[in-house]
């Protein structure tokens, strides 16, 4: 059914009226086509949107990769840093500033591999910033990779035997080293990443928000968006995000579910 111009112009007014795309800037993203970071895009906006902050009162700072434009595609204030150092950058404006709402966003490679040893400090320090971490478990932006959290076997033009590394677990290292918010979510489930970020945000205290995520273009096999829909599934109902050792628990029986994992009780 062809759509008129009188309909498109209805709906683009209802969009604009429903401010959805509010905290976006003007800049398109640059992400291939069908890239689960459009997901992940769409559920900050409408975190942010829904703080309802003044955007110059939020600040987004990354590092280098595929995750690392995204500063350019918002109009809170942004960082674009060097590879792996988002989150020293971020806890610096952080204690510059505590009046300020931080994001530190990266990828896996970014966050994981050169970055990673900025994690646990982070974690046990407690900082009030939010670490959003897009996991595709490959590098796409140097052109497919192996990371720190793609499987053993997985096969690419960089381990055409496929790696023998074991892979790392994000969402476990956090609750290891004492984060006080952590979650794991979904790209393909953009209402969720709105709902959990929202509730991080407010949370006072460090936030990883670990956010699997297709690389459409250079893996053909692992986290694909057929197989992500097919393993990603909610956390039982029966799950307490206040509960250490039931989060611990559910991360080691079960790699695939999403929600809210643990939730320190807020400190005074």
């Amino acid at each position: 059914m062809k759509t008129s111009g009188r309909d498109l112009a209805r709906k683009v007014r209802s969009i604009g009226e429903s401010r959805e795309f509010e905290a976006r800037s003007g800049e398109l993203p640059t992400w291939c086509p069908g890239c689960g970071y459009f997901g992940i895009h769409h559920g900050m906006n409408d975190c942010i949107r829904r703080l309802g902050i003044p955007l110059h009162k939020v600040v987004t700072v990354s590092g280098i990769g595929c995750a690392g434009r995204y500063p350019f595609f918002t109009k809170t204030y942004g960082l674009h840093t060097v590879h792996g150092r988002a989150v020293p950058v971020a806890t610096g404006v952080k204690l510059g500033n505590p009046e300020l709402t931080v994001y530190a966003v990266g990828g896996d490679g970014d966050g994981l591999a050169i970055g990673g040893g900025h994690l646990p400090h982070v974690c046990r320090r407690d900082v009030d910033i939010n670490y959003v971490l897009f996991d595709n478990s490959i590098y796409g932006l140097t052109k497919g990779q192996p990371s720190p959290s793609s499987p053993m076997g997985m096969k690419s033009k960089a381990s055409p035997r496929g790696t023998s590394d074991k892979p790392i677990n994000a969402t476990l290292l956090a609750l290891s080293y004492g984060a006080s918010f952590v979650a794991r979510l979904f790209a393909g489930d953009k209402k969720m990443i709105a709902d959990v970020l929202l509730e991080g945000t407010k949370h006072k205290g460090f936030a990883l928000f670990h956010i699997y995520s297709p690389c459409v273009t250079f893996d053909k096999s692992y986290k694909t968006w057929e197989n992500l829909k097919k393993w990603v599934h909610p956390l039982p109902e029966t799950h307490d995000p206040t509960n250490l050792r039931q989060a611990f628990d559910q991360v080691l029986e079960d790699d695939w579910s999403v929600g809210v994992i643990y939730r320190r009780p807020q400190r005074e």
